[in-house]
Formats: C-alpha cells, structure tokens, sequence
C-alpha cells in the first residue's frame, strides 16, 4: 500500500483542483457543448499545452517513468476516421452525462451519488468492449 500513496495523495489534489476550477461542474460542461463559454476550453488547452512541455522536458532531461523506464510515446499509423468516431462516442457520453471518465470519481466524492450509475454505465460499457473487441473493425 505505501508504495500506491503518492498516487493516492496526487488524486486527491487532483481532484480538488478540478472541483475549485469548476471543470467538473455539469453547467461549465454544458456551456462548453454550447460554445457559449472559454471556462472548459482554456482549462483544457491549458491540460494540452502542459502536458507538451513536461513531455518535451523530460525527453531532454532523460526522465524515467515510476517502472524506471524511459517516456516513450509510440507512433500511430492508423486512420484518423478511428479517432473521430471514438472521440465523438467519448464526446457523446461526456455531453449526456456531464463527466468524463475522471470526474464521475470527483463527482461521488462530492456527493453527486447519481454518478454512481453512470460509473457502472461505464464498467458494463468497457467489459462489453472487452467482449465484441475482436468483432470490431480496428
């Protein structure tokens, strides 16, 4: 268990940062499907811009992931028509429940105990993949 603990303590913060940013609010996710509001787009252009230099630093500085190994990101040569449908299934799901996959956790945390279905929604979702996955065009 200690060895999972900084995990832990870094989703904790995590989480708190998103509830005092108000990303896990469903009217900021509602005003982003509606084009009505920067709030959700510059919180995650922000992710986006952030994530690019910590990667870019830590191929220079020749960092090593928490298995000792070293980042490496591998290439993808598949067709962009995969990404679109399985980013608009994403988007679906995370403009009719309000939350995306990390949030549904922050949302029970704060008392929303209606995530709890969509949380199931989501397992029964991922092991029904699990099972038509080689049925599936990749």
């Amino acid at each position: 268990m200690g060895k999972y603990l900084k995990f832990f303590l870094v989703g904790i913060f995590f989480g708190i940062v998103l509830v005092k940013s108000e990303a896990v609010s469903w009217y900021r996710i509602y005003e982003m499907f509606k084009f009505q509001s920067f709030h959700m787009y510059g919180i995650i252009g922000s992710a986006v811009i952030t994530g690019v230099i910590l990667l870019v630093a830590s191929k220079q500085l020749k960092l090593k992931t928490t298995e000792g190994t070293y980042l490496r990101v591998p290439l993808k040569d598949r067709g962009l028509i995969r990404y679109i449908l399985g980013g608009s299934v994403f988007g679906l799901g995370w403009a009719l429940c309000g939350a995306c996959p990390g949030p549904m956790y922050i949302l029970v945390g704060t008392g929303v105990m209606t995530m709890l279905i969509v949380i199931l929604a989501a397992i029964v979702g991922t092991y029904a993949y699990g099972a038509l996955r080689s049925k599936l065009p990749h």
